[in-house]
This record gives C-alpha cells, structure tokens and sequence, in this order.
C-alpha cells in the first residue's frame, strides 16, 4: 500500500492513495488553515470506523442477513498536549435490517474488534482504548 501527502499552503495538504484517490486535509484557522478539509486525525478516525464498518457488513452478507443500513458512530477522546494521540474511542454500531439475529451483529462487531479490523486491533495495540457496542434496528 502506498500514499503521497503533498503540501498545498499554509496547513492545507492533499493526500492521494496508491488506487488514485484524493482528499484534502487542512487545519483550522488558529493554526495556519482555512477549515477547507478533513484534520489528519479526523482522517485516522474515519478510517478506522470505515475498516471496522467493512468487516462487520462483510460478515454479516455471508451470514445472509438482511441489512437495510449500518453505520458506526465514534466518539474519540484526545490527550492534551503535545502530541495529543487517541486515548479512548468508542464504537457505536446501529445496524438497520428485516429480521436481523442479534446474535449475529453481536458476533460480527466482535470479531471485527478482536481479529479483523486492522486499524481497531492497531489502535488498541498502542494503547488506546477502544469500546464496541451495537444497537439492532428492525426496518419498517
């Protein structure tokens, strides 16, 4: 896997991945930016809930399981200082589906954290400590 992140002005940057992607990342206003794009650590974020988000709908598409809509709500806690890495994050599952077995989701969520989801496993192996909980929806 390869990226390049080159630096545009101030603290604006455009990061393109090795599939020929991109995304603009800035920083706010008091720190030399223009609030024009996603902070690096949004990013992080973002990615680990997205990673984590494919396993769990992987998983729960071969268990043939109707799902209408997931998605994964974290909420990240921050040291202060400098430099201020992820201490805490939690995962909020809420999957929407027709006759969904909670057992299911409950499995899934849970091998995604403990053995499939690389940047969850990654995060936790640094230290952070990292929380997962589900929330089942029946469709209408």
């Amino acid at each position: 896997m390869q990226a390049t992140v080159k630096w545009i002005d101030g603290a604006m940057m455009v990061g393109e991945s090795g599939s020929g992607h991109s995304v603009v990342m800035d920083g706010p206003e008091d720190h030399g930016g223009r609030n024009m794009g996603l902070r690096p650590m949004e990013m992080i974020l973002l990615g680990m809930g997205g990673c984590a988000t494919f396993d769990v709908m992987s998983m729960l598409k071969k268990g043939r399981q109707n799902v209408h809509d997931c998605r994964v709500e974290l909420d990240a806690e921050r040291a202060d200082g400098v430099p201020s890495p992820f201490t805490k994050i939690d995962m909020k599952f809420i999957v929407t589906g027709k006759g969904l077995k909670e057992t299911m989701v409950r499995r899934a969520v849970d091998l995604s954290a403990t053995k499939y989801c690389s940047a969850s496993i990654m995060m936790t192996a640094a230290g952070v400590e990292v929380t997962h909980s589900y929330e089942v929806v029946e469709a209408e």
